[in-house]
C-alpha cells in the first residue's frame, strides 16, 4: 500500500520563515509553498511527528484537508461539506472549528465562520458514515480556518498546546520570549555549541536554555505530548514511538560548553535555573545574579544575545536611553564580540554608540520588534595538527 502524503502547514513569526524552511528541509521534506508566517512542506505519517517533535521555530503542525473559494456562507457551507472529512475523523471523533481567522475576504466573522463549517462538517461525517447522528465522544480533532483574498484553507491541528510549550518553562519572568522565537533567533545568528553565549537579561533563561537544547542535539519536543497521538486511523502509534525513539538516540548532554545567563533580580534567576532544570541543561548553563554594568567576560570571539526590557510603560521607557548606553559601553569592552538584540525600542544604535551591520524587521505577536545584529570579527581558524616529523629525517 503506498504510503499517503499530506500537505502540512507550519505556522511561525513573519519574518522567520527562512528559518522555518531550512529546518524542514534539514528534516528531509519537500517544500510546497512559502508565505508570509507559514511554511506549507509534504510528509507522511511519520512527517508529522518528527515535525512535531524536532521543528524548534514553528508554533504547530497542520494537517491541510482542503481548499477552496467562497464570498458568502452559501459557498462557505457547500466548499466545507465538499472536503473528505470521513477519512480524517472517526465516527466518533470530537470535532469543532478552533480558530477562524480572515484577512482581505468578504466573510470575516469568526463565530459565524466557525458555526457555519461547524453544520456542513457535520452533515458530511454523517453522510459518510451513513448515520442519523454523530456521538463526539472519541479523540479530538479540532480545525483551524484561514481566509485569505476568499480562498479558504482548512486544516486540522496535529499540535494541540503550542509548540512553544516545550514542557520546561514552569516558572515565567515579566514579558517572557517565547521558545519557538527564541530558537529561530540563536539560529539567526552564527553562533555555534563551541562559541561563548551570554544572555545579560536573561528572564526565565528561555535564549540560555534553547542555546543548550541546541548544543546537546535534544529535541524541543520530547518532553512534551501531542493531540494528534490519539489519531490511530491517522498516525499509527508506532510512528510516535520512532519519533521519539530517534529523539532520545540522538542527545549528547556532555558537550562542554559556555552559555551564561545573568539577571538582577535573584528571583529570576531561580526560577531560570529551575526551568534549566525541567529542561535536563542544568549542568550546562550559568546562571548568576548580575546587572549589566558588571558585564565583562575574559575570552574573545563571544556572542551577546538578548532581550532587554522593552520599556513599555511610559515611566520604563525614559530608562531605556541609560540602559542602552550602558549595554553598549560593557560590549565595546568585551574584545571581538558581537551582539545580538530583539527590542521594539527604535533608538538602539543611537545610544550604543554604533550602527548595526544588520537589522531585521519581526513580529513578536502584534508587536513590531527589530533584530539588531553588531557583528564583531570572526575567530581564526584554527590550524590543522602538524604532521608527526619523519623518523629517518634529521631531528
Amino acid at each position: 500500500m503506498a504510503t499517503k502524503v499530506y500537505e502540512l502547514i507550519a505556522p511561525c513569526h513573519f519574518g522567520l520563515e527562512a528559518v522555518l524552511k531550512k529546518e524542514i528541509l534539514d528534516l528531509g521534506y519537500e517544500i510546497s509553498q512559502v508565505e508570509d508566517g507559514k511554511v506549507t512542506f509534504l510528509g507522511d505519517a511519520e512527517a508529522i511527528c518528527r515535525a512535531n517533535i524536532f521543528l524548534r521555530t514553528t508554533e504547530r503542525i497542520l494537517l491541510k484537508v482542503g481548499s477552496f473559494k467562497a464570498t458568502t456562507f452559501e459557498e462557505l457551507f457547500q466548499g466545507t461539506k465538499s472536503l473528505p472529512w470521513e477519512e480524517y475523523i472517526p465516527q466518533d471523533g470530537r470535532f469543532w472549528v478552533k480558530k477562524a481567522n480572515s484577512i482581505k475576504s468578504k466573510l470575516f466573522s469568526p463565530s459565524d465562520i466557525q458555526s457555519i463549517m461547524k453544520k456542513a462538517m457535520v452533515d458530511r461525517m454523517k453522510q459518510g458514515y451513513g448515520v442519523s447522528v454523530i456521538p463526539e465522544t472519541g479523540a479530538d480533532y479540532p480545525v483551524r480556518v484561514s481566509l485569505y483574498k476568499d480562498i479558504v484553507t482548512v486544516a486540522l491541528d496535529t499540535t494541540g498546546e503550542s509548540l512553544h510549550k516545550r514542557g520546561y518553562r514552569k516558572m515565567t519572568s515579566k514579558a517572557p520570549i517565547e521558545e519557538t522565537l527564541a530558537a529561530a533567533l540563536i539560529m539567526l545568528t552564527p553562533w555555534n555549541k563551541d562559541r561563548i553565549l551570554v544572555d545579560p537579561f536573561c528572564g526565565s533563561g528561555t535564549f540560555p536554555i534553547e542555546a543548550a537544547m541546541m548544543a546537546a542535539n535534544m529535541a524541543p519536543g520530547m518532553n512534551r505530548s501531542f493531540l494528534s497521538e490519539n489519531w490511530k486511523q491517522i498516525i499509527p502509534r508506532k510512528c510516535w514511538y520512532e519519533a521519539m525513539d530517534e529523539a532520545h538516540e540522538m542527545v549528547d548532554d556532555t558537550v562542554s560548553v559556555d552559555i551564561q545567563g545573568y539577571d538582577l533580580d535573584p528571583e529570576v534567576i531561580k526560577a531560570a535555573r529551575a526551568n534549566a532544570e525541567l529542561a535536563g541543561v542544568a549542568h550546562m548553563i550559568h546562571f548568576q545574579q548580575r546587572p549589566v554594568a558588571e558585564l565583562s567576560h575574559p575570552k574573545k570571539y563571544g556572542f551577546l544575545i538578548t532581550n532587554p526590557p522593552y520599556g513599555e510603560r511610559i515611566e520604563d521607557k525614559k530608562n531605556l536611553p541609560a540602559l542602552y548606553t550602558q549595554i553598549g559601553d560593557r560590549f565595546k569592552a568585551l574584545d571581538s564580540w558581537s551582539a545580538f538584540i530583539i527590542t521594539s525600542y527604535e533608538d538602539v544604535e543611537k545610544y550604543m554608540g554604533r550602527k548595526a551591520d544588520k537589522n531585521r524587521k519581526i513580529y513578536n505577536g502584534m508587536m513590531k520588534t527589530y533584530f539588531y545584529q553588531f557583528l564583531g570579527p570572526k575567530p581564526p581558524r584554527r590550524k590543522p595538527e602538524a604532521a608527526p616529523k619523519n623518523q629517518d629525517r634529521e631531528q
